[in-house]
């Protein structure tokens, strides 16, 4: 027997105690007498204690150990003095006497230092190069063990709720759902394509379909898109979909499983029913469909105020339809000029022409280059309309009401961060809902689709499918943490004929709705029930609990920001045979 304890798990009951132990060296120190080796496996750390005078050959070979050799020891638990007691290990009461040592496997000099307690001076692409290092660092290790807790925490919860955990196809038909589709090329029908799929949406569907009632996976997602910090050509959803349930059910219902990860993980869900915001309203509020409610600042609408005013901005946007708002930012009459000329770029690249801004000084009175152009009834409801005070910043967005939002809904974030207000709570989980069902792309100019194509009408908006879509809201509804969208689910079409409906107005003419969706289509006339669901970014939850910067940190095996994976070399070159075998001819 290798091992019969772990490392980390020795205490001051143990003393007395005959244990093996194995692991790798985390530190060795040679006092020229005793050496000392710190033992790390998964579970932590314990000193073991070489002496020359009670086991000569051990001593000899801890003498030849180096850090992350893999050593297995055998000795007795034994307390240490006083003074060398270590505090900051959970193991520091004790070490173990060695009796008898074997060196299992030497290692080469890891190309950066492992029991660093954060990597920062690390390049990344070193970090996945040697990724089996980096993973035998204490916060990755936190991490993967965290993420373990948290598909345990929500199998069970979802297991206790009558749900069957239930696997759907890898490789299946490429169809339109938001992201390129990754193409798998199939040799035995040479010139036609499989596709990864982006989410098991029509499939789960079909599970209801086929009255498995309520689903559950942790299903494998591959979407072939830009990546950023919270996101992965593949990922990790926990989808979910159920029959028989309207909204408010579904969301009791997840709100549960969230406090079950949260609890599964040692931390404090925020308590049910949880915060929830029209998507309009998130959009007049925080000019963001996935607001970070834990900072306040919210927008203020004033374009009553300033519908007469003399400053003709203002007044122009008012005119023309549009609205004028504000953001308050406390303390915000602290930034330099070159912060403000830094928001005022934002503002820009989110479509405006400019910033406005006032800073508000004692007794209410403002400073800044519009001021002179506003009145004194406007300034005395500038600054009851945003409860402002001294040493406050307001910001303005003016125009049209959907620009105005994304203007201030940046602003509002970088003030968030250049500011770093105390936040009101941990955590911030609310639910963002009614989304408009279709929006022009910003690109091609057409109709397209906001979240997917299979969502159902609200009943109030259904009539307006034809007339006006782009008024249609869907019974949509997203879960958003702390400025996060963690998932977005929704009520489905499960009558046919309103889904070929909204393809319809998608563009698709009847022949492409039946050879991209003519077999899902059919599956909807055998008496599909009312259903809906949810998928959840399961490693965005898992970044965000484990105050994690990146997916990348909570993803055993990630991709850099380009795709590749530097400790594996893909994508890589296929050889000419594998080629041919395909059909396929390389540009």
């Amino acid at each position: 027997m290798l091992r019969d304890v772990f490392a980390g798990e020795l205490r001051a009951a143990d003393v007395g105690r005959e244990v093996r132990l194995a692991g790798w060296v985390a530190h060795r120190r040679d006092h020229g007498n005793l050496i000392f080796i710190d033992l790390r496996d998964r579970s932590g750390m314990v000193q073991l204690v070489f002496d020359p005078s009670r086991v000569v050959e051990a001593h000899a070979i801890a003498g030849q150990a180096r850090p992350e050799y893999v050593l297995a020891a055998r000795g007795e638990v034994v307390a240490r003095s006083p003074e060398t007691v270590n505090p900051d290990l959970p193991s520091g009461e004790v070490e173990v006497r060695v009796a008898a040592v074997e060196i299992l496997n030497r290692a080469k000099t890891p190309p950066f230092e492992i029991e660093a307690a954060e990597a920062v001076d690390v390049d990344e692409t070193l970090r996945l190069k040697y990724r089996y290092l980096d993973l035998r660092r204490a916060p990755m290790l936190a991490n993967i063990e965290l993420r373990h807790k948290a598909v345990q925490a929500a199998r069970g919860f979802l297991n206790e709720h009558r749900f069957l955990e239930i696997e759907t196809p890898d490789l299946t038909r490429s169809s339109p759902e938001g992201a390129r589709d990754f193409l798998v090329p199939s040799r035995l029908q040479p010139h036609r394509f499989y596709a990864l799929p982006q989410s098991p949406q029509m499939f789960k569907q079909i599970l209801m379909v086929a009255g498995m009632d309520r689903y559950y996976q942790f299903a494998r997602c591959f979407r072939d898109e830009d990546l950023r910090a919270d996101r992965q050509p593949e990922h990790t959803q926990i989808d979910i979909e159920t029959s028989f349930l309207n909204v408010p059910e579904i969301r009791e219902l997840l709100e549960g499983l969230m406090k079950s990860i949260f609890d599964g993980v040692g931390e404090e869900a925020p308590e049910p029913p949880l915060t929830r915001l029209t998507y309009d309203a998130a959009m007049l509020l925080y000019g963001s469909d996935k607001p970070d409610l834990r900072y306040g600042l919210e927008i203020v609408e004033l374009s009553a105020v300033f519908a007469a005013s003399e400053f003709k901005v203002f007044r122009g946007a008012v005119a023309g339809g549009g609205v004028v708002r504000a953001v308050r930012a406390p303390g915000g009459a602290s930034l330099s000029r070159a912060q403000i000329d830094r928001l005022t770029e934002l503002a820009k690249e989110h479509g405006a022409n400019g910033m406005a801004y006032v800073f508000v000084e004692e007794g209410g009175a403002l400073r800044g280059p519009i001021v002179k152009f506003l009145g004194e009834a406007e300034r005395l409801a500038l600054v009851e309309r945003t409860a402002a005070e001294p040493g406050d910043l307001i910001v303005f967005a003016a125009g049209e009401a959907p620009i105005a939002a994304e203007v201030l809904g940046a602003l509002r974030r970088a003030l968030i961060a250049l500011l770093a207000p105390a936040p009101r709570s941990r955590w911030a989980l609310l639910w963002v809902e009614e989304f408009p069902l279709f929006e022009i792309d910003k690109e091609t100019g057409r109709l397209t689709y906001g979240h997917n194509p299979f969502s159902l009408p609200t009943a109030a908006t259904m009539p307006l499918l034809e007339s006006d879509p782009l008024a249609v809201r869907g019974a949509q509804y997203d879960l958003v943490l702390n400025g996060v969208e963690l998932g977005s689910g929704s009520l489905r079409n499960h009558d046919a004929a309103v889904q070929r409906a909204i393809l319809r107005a998608l563009g698709m003419d009847d022949a492409r709705i039946d050879e991209s969706f003519g077999w899902f289509l059919e599956a909807l006339e055998y008496g599909a029930p009312p259903h809906g669901g949810i998928g959840l970014g399961f490693d965005r939850i898992l970044m965000l609990l484990a105050g994690a910067d990146s997916i990348r940190d909570v993803i055993p095996f990630p991709k850099t920001s380009s795709g590749g994976d530097p400790m594996t070399g893909a994508p890589g070159p296929v050889t000419a045979e594998q080629v041919k075998e395909l059909r396929l001819r390389l540009g």
